[in-house]
């Protein structure tokens, strides 16, 4: 498996560490896809018998088994109104579906990781509308954290119904080596480049960094963008603007960026240190690092791995803190907002009821929320946190819950909001600008080439 998607792009957040009924956890699945229905083997295509509908997502526990129910209890539910569910390997279902899409041929429902994948079936007409849906069933709008629907929109309308789990982007920091140096956690930009010399001094890393995977780096200009300019600086990147990436608080974001890789704010030898082998993790929990910005999902690693750590109480954690003078609003968040499930406007009508009834009535119903949080997923979904029990980890699912539903703006990963050419530029550029190979003023002018690709 790679890590990469398995992780960040398919959510098994807590891949390692934390337990889960009934479910082993980090199972890759196989390659080809799987199909269950309480009525029918499923097929492809965007029919299904009588007035049923075709429902293609992913395999992977715990998710897979998660899903699977969801579909269980709304056919047990739906005798005359059946979902056939087929189950793909995270590769495998995007070249399925991009080659089901293009011949017409695709299933009812789509799952998907929205932004640029699914402007990309907007821009095909392979989607249909959901905006005036919403509009007439608000109580199923109202339930879910007003930021999940960013990477639903596109050109102002509704193209998905977000679902399943919300994963952040954090500062995780050692309580230990903090305590040691005697400072406390950074509540700005500034206080960040006022440790960096502090910790240098007493001979460990400010920062862990798996640079040579190029997207870590990539969630540190995230948050700086955002951080200096608000969310409207990528907003107009998506949007396809010209010269977007030249706007000033996009210049001061990377100006910044390079401030800190200039002043030795990262472990020596990062840009060869792989997220895959959690490296940059093991960083952190050993002590030769004290901060670390990651995905949510790497808690269940630090817990596995990091001895007592975790359950020792020496990780921190915190939302990535404002920069002074910034426009953008410190509760904004990263990361992957959602999941999302889309209409193809392909189906028939009778399809299309169906999975809209599904959407109103079995996505991210109660049972599912449960799941979620069994599983050590946030659901996306208001008052979820009144679910989550008292065990070990309830601090942290607290947190996240906190995070999630309080950012007036959770900004999809950028490489997931862009298309797949405009996304590998970025990659490149960025890993040169961690390099200090580029400038920013030459980092914009590269991406400024790549919008609208």
């Amino acid at each position: 498996m790679d890590p990469r998607t398995t992780s960040r792009r398919s959510f098994l957040t807590f891949a390692a560490g934390l337990p889960v009924a009934g479910a082993t956890l980090a199972a890759c699945g196989s390659s080809g896809p799987t199909s269950t229905s309480s009525s029918a083997a499923a097929g492809g295509g965007s029919a299904a018998a009588g007035s049923g509908a075709t429902y293609w997502t992913l395999t992977g526990q715990p998710q897979e088994d998660i899903r699977k129910a969801t579909v269980a209890r709304f056919n047990a539910a739906n005798a005359s109104t059946q979902i056939t569910q087929t189950l793909f390997q995270n590769d495998a279902y995007k070249q399925k579906i991009k080659t089901a899409l293009g011949a017409g041929q695709g299933p009812t429902i789509l799952w998907g990781w929205g932004g640029g994948g699914l402007k990309s079936w907007v821009d095909a007409g392979q989607v249909d509308d959901l905006t005036s849906w919403f509009g007439e069933n608000a109580d199923v709008k109202d339930k879910l954290f007003p930021a999940a629907f960013g990477a639903a929109t596109v050109n102002g309308k509704i193209y998905a119904m977000p679902a399943e789990t919300v994963t952040p982007i954090v500062l995780f920091y050692n309580k230990k080596v903090f305590e040691k140096v005697g400072v406390q956690p950074p509540q700005s930009w500034g206080d960040i480049l006022d440790l960096v010399p502090k910790f240098n001094a007493a001979k460990i890393a400010p920062f862990s960094l798996g640079g040579q995977s190029r997207w870590t780096n990539m969630m540190w200009l995230e948050f700086l963008f955002d951080r200096i300019g608000g969310p409207e600086v990528f907003q107009a990147v998506f949007d396809g603007e010209k010269d977007a990436w030249s706007n000033p608080a996009a210049i001061q974001a990377l100006t910044e960026m390079q401030k800190l890789i200039k002043a030795n704010g990262f472990i020596k030898g990062f840009s060869s240190i792989t997220a895959d082998s959690n490296a940059d993790q093991a960083l952190l929990y050993t002590g030769k690092a004290a901060m670390m910005v990651h995905g949510a999902w790497t808690y269940g690693g630090m817990k596995g791995s990091g001895g007592d750590f975790v359950t020792g109480g020496n990780l921190g954690y915190m939302n990535f803190p404002g920069v002074d003078g910034g426009k953008g609003d410190p509760s904004d968040s990263v990361g992957n907002p959602a999941q999302y499930l889309s209409i193809s406007s392909k189906a028939t009508d009778a399809e299309k009821e169906t999975a809209k009834k599904f959407f109103k009535t079995a996505v991210l119903d109660a049972e599912e929320q449960k799941a979620w949080i069994g599983a050590g997923n946030i659901p996306i979904v208001q008052g979820a946190d009144s679910l989550i029990g008292a065990g070990e980890d309830a601090d942290w699912l607290k947190f996240q819950y906190s995070i999630a539903s309080g950012a007036k703006s959770f900004a999809q990963s950028w490489d997931q909001a862009l298309s797949p050419t405009a996304a590998e530029v970025l990659l490149d550029n960025i890993a040169k600008l961690f390099q200090l190979s580029i400038s920013p003023e030459q980092f914009a002018t590269n991406l400024n080439a790549t919008i609208g690709q």
